[in-house]
C-alpha cells in the first residue's frame, strides 16, 4: 500500500522547495521528501544553500566586511570608533540566527501551500515509485504521476587533502571556525575559495590560495579577471596560480601542505586548510538501476532542455543536472518543471543566467565573454566604464572596478554583461532583464538612469559600446 501524489519532489533545496511550492500553487497534490534533520530530529529545509552554503557564507561576508569598514575606512568619513574588536562567537550566532529564520520560513511556506512533508531519504524506483527510508530504518512507499529529483550537491574531496573536520575542512567546516586562524590555506581559487578566503582574510588571517590552473577565474571575462586579481592582491590575498597540492601532513594542530608551483616542489604550513575545489552532484543511491534514469561519468543526471530525464514522468533539476551549480538557476528550473507538468510549455533561457562572486568588490556576469565570442568567430563590439568616474561611487568610497557590455557588431543586440565593483550583482541583473527581452546597446543608451546612482555605470558602458560615453574620453576606433 502506498500514498499517491501528482508530484513527489526529492530534496528541499532552492530547486526542490520552489518546485514543490509552485506545483502546489498550480493545484497539484504534492509531497516533498527531505532527509536533513536538526538535533531534535525535525526536518530541515533549504538544502546546502540555506544551511551551509549561500546564506551563511553571505552572512559572514557581510559581518567581516563591516569589520574592515570600521577598521580601515570609517576615519575617512570623520568617524572615530577606535580599534574595533572581533567577536567570532557573536558573528556565528548572527549567522545561525539568519539560517534558522530562513529555513523556518521555507517550512512555513511549504505548509502554507499545502505541500505534504515526508521525512527521510528518498530513492526513485521503477514506475515512478519513491521509497522513503526514515532515520529509524522504517520504509514508506510513495507513488506519483511525476517525480522530481532535486538532491543537490556536496563538496568535492581530494586524496592529497583528506578532511578531518578540525584542521583540514571543506566549505561547510569553514563556516564554523571558533577563532581566526593566523595562517589559512585554501585549495582552490574559484568562487567558494575566494569568498571563504575573503571572510577570514578580512578578520586578520594570512590567506594563501592554491590554484592548479594557470589562469585566474577563467570562466569570467578576461578584463574582469585581471581587475579582480589586482584588487585581491591589494587586499592581501596571496593567490598562487599553477600550484598543485600533492599532499598534506597534520601535526600538533597545524597542517603542512606540499605542492608544486610551476613544476617546483614547495611546502607551506597553516593553522587551518580549506578544501574548496568544487562540488559534485549528490546522486548516490538516488534511484534504482531499473528506474530508467541515466547519468554521465561525473554523476550528473541526463536531462533535455526542459529538465526531463529519459524516464517518462521523471524530472531532474538544480545541481544534479548540466549547467552551473547556482541556486537561482535551480529555482527557475523548478518553476519550469512545475509549469510543464501542469501543461504550460514554459522554457528557461539559459543564456540569461547570471553568475556572481560575493567578494568585495562583487563580481557578476551574464552571457558571453570576449574570449568566448572570439573563439566562436562572432563579430562584436564592447564598451566599459569605471566606477572611479561615477559620482555615487566616489561619494561611497567604492571606486574599484567597472561595468562592461558586449553587443553584436551587426545587430547591436547585447550578448553579455560583466561587472566588478559595488552592487555588481544588481547592475548585471539590469542587463539580464534587457537581454531577456532581446534588448540592444542602443536601447540601454536611450534609457533614463537616476542620478547619482551606481547604475549610471551601466548607462555609460552601453554608450561606450559605440564610443559615445559622456563622462570619460572615448577611445578612437580604427
Amino acid at each position: 500500500m502506498s500514498d499517491s501524489y501528482d508530484v513527489v519532489v526529492i530534496g528541499s533545496g532552492p530547486a526542490g522547495y520552489v518546485c514543490a511550492i509552485k506545483c502546489a500553487q498550480l493545484g497539484l497534490n504534492t509531497a516533498v521528501v527531505e532527509s536533513w534533520s536538526d538535533p531534535k530530529g525535525k526536518p530541515v529545509f533549504g538544502g546546502t544553500c540555506l544551511n551551509v552554503g549561500c546564506i551563511p557564507s553571505k552572512a559572514l561576508l557581510d559581518s567581516s566586511h563591516k569589520f574592515t569598514e570600521a577598521r580601515d575606512h570609517f576615519s575617512a568619513h570623520g568617524i572615530d570608533v577606535g580599534a574595533p574588536g572581533i567577536d567570532i562567537a557573536g558573528m556565528m550566532k548572527r549567522k545561525d540566527k539568519i539560517v534558522t529564520q530562513l529555513t523556518g520560513g521555507v517550512s512555513s511556506l511549504l505548509q502554507h501551500n499545502g505541500v505534504t512533508i515526508v521525512q527521510g531519504k528518498g530513492k526513485l524506483l521503477s514506475g515512478r515509485n519513491v521509497e522513503v527510508t526514515a532515520a529509524d530504518g522504517k520504509k514508506t512507499l510513495l507513488s506519483a504521476t511525476n517525480v522530481v529529483l532535486a538532491s543537490g550537491s556536496e563538496p568535492v574531496s581530494i586524496p592529497p587533502a583528506p578532511t578531518d573536520d578540525a584542521v583540514i575542512v571543506d566549505s561547510t567546516g569553514a563556516l564554523t571556525f571558533d577563532e581566526v586562524p593566523k595562517r589559512l590555506g585554501v585549495i582552490g581559487a574559484g568562487v567558494i575559495g575566494l569568498e571563504l578566503g575573503s571572510v577570514w582574510g578580512r578578520l586578520g588571517a594570512e590567506v594563501v590560495l592554491f590554484e592548479a590552473l594557470d589562469t585566474f577565474l577563467p570562466m569570467m571575462d578576461t578584463q574582469v579577471s585581471k581587475e579582480a586579481a589586482k584588487v585581491f592582491k591589494k587586499q592581501g590575498l596571496d593567490i598562487r596560480l599553477n600550484s598543485l597540492v600533492t599532499g598534506t601532513s597534520v601535526k600538533k594542530g597545524s597542517v603542512t601542505v606540499t605542492y608544486t608551483e610551476k613544476g617546483e616542489e614547495k611546502s607551506a604550513e597553516f593553522d587551518r586548510l580549506i578544501v574548496a575545489v568544487g562540488r559534485r552532484p549528490r546522486t548516490k543511491d538516488l534511484f534504482s538501476s531499473d528506474a530508467g534514469v541515466t547519468m554521465d561519468e561525473r554523476g550528473f543526471v541526463f536531462v533535455n532542455d526542459y529538465c526531463a530525464t529519459e524516464a517518462p514522468g521523471v524530472w531532474a533539476i538544480g545541481d544534479i543536472v548540466r549547467g552551473p551549480m547556482l541556486a537561482h538557476k535551480g529555482s527557475e528550473e523548478g518553476v519550469m518543471v512545475a509549469e510543464r507538468i501542469h501543461g504550460k510549455p514554459v522554457q528557461l533561457n539559459y543564456e540569461c543566467v547570471p553568475s556572481i562572486i560575493y567578494t568585495h568588490p562583487e563580481i557578476a556576469a551574464v552571457g558571453k565573454t570576449e574570449q568566448e565570442l572570439k573563439a566562436e568567430g562572432i563579430d562584436y563590439k564592447a564598451g566599459s566604464f569605471p566606477f572611479a568616474a561615477i559620482g555615487r561611487a566616489l561619494a561611497s568610497g567604492e571606486t574599484d572596478g567597472f561595468v562592461k557590455i558586449i553587443a553584436d557588431a551587426k545587430t547591436d543586440r547585447i550578448l553579455g554583461a560583466h561587472a566588478i565593483g559595488p552592487s555588481a550583482a544588481d547592475l548585471v541583473q539590469q542587463m539580464v532583464i534587457t537581454m531577456e527581452f532581446g534588448g540592444s546597446a542602443e536601447d540601454v543608451q536611450l534609457m533614463v538612469f537616476g542620478h547619482p546612482t551606481m547604475s549610471e555605470a551601466v548607462h555609460e558602458a552601453a554608450l561606450a559600446v559605440d564610443g559615445m560615453a559622456i563622462h570619460m574620453p572615448n577611445r578612437k576606433r580604427g
